[in-house]
């Protein structure tokens, strides 16, 4: 059984920082692709950055400049660096891994359960 447990949400200020993790734990064989996405109360759930095995980067648009995506492939861990946060960053962010469990098995798709990220003063 595979686990996405993320940490590092809280409460900050405009223009503040935070740090959010998530780790991917279980009978894992390879992880492609991990990511964040997030969505605030009224909205869909928008994708905010991908990281790929390689360590190749995306980033949406609203994020470009001011959050980081990181990950250690040796943790299966996924960390996303955000500063200069504003109001409207303010969601329930959400981790993504696609992955195989089994050499032979189809790549999935798994979450985390959510972290609350509200910038506010």
């Amino acid at each position: 059984q595979v686990q996405l447990v993320e940490s590092g949400g809280g409460l900050v200020q405009p223009g503040g920082s935070l740090r959010l993790s998530c780790a991917a734990s279980g009978s894992i064989f390879f992880i492609y692709t991990m990511g964040w996405c997030r969505q605030a109360p009224g909205k869909q759930r928008e994708l905010v950055a991908v990281i790929t095995s390689g360590g190749i980067t995306n980033y949406s648009d609203s994020v470009k400049g001011r959050f980081t995506i990181s990950r250690d492939n040796a943790k299966n861990t996924v960390y996303l660096q955000m500063n200069s946060l504003k109001p409207e960053d303010t969601a329930v962010y959400y981790c993504k891994a696609d992955l195989r469990v089994r050499q032979w098995q189809e790549r999935l798709s798994y979450w985390g359960q959510g972290t609350q990220v509200t910038v506010s003063s």
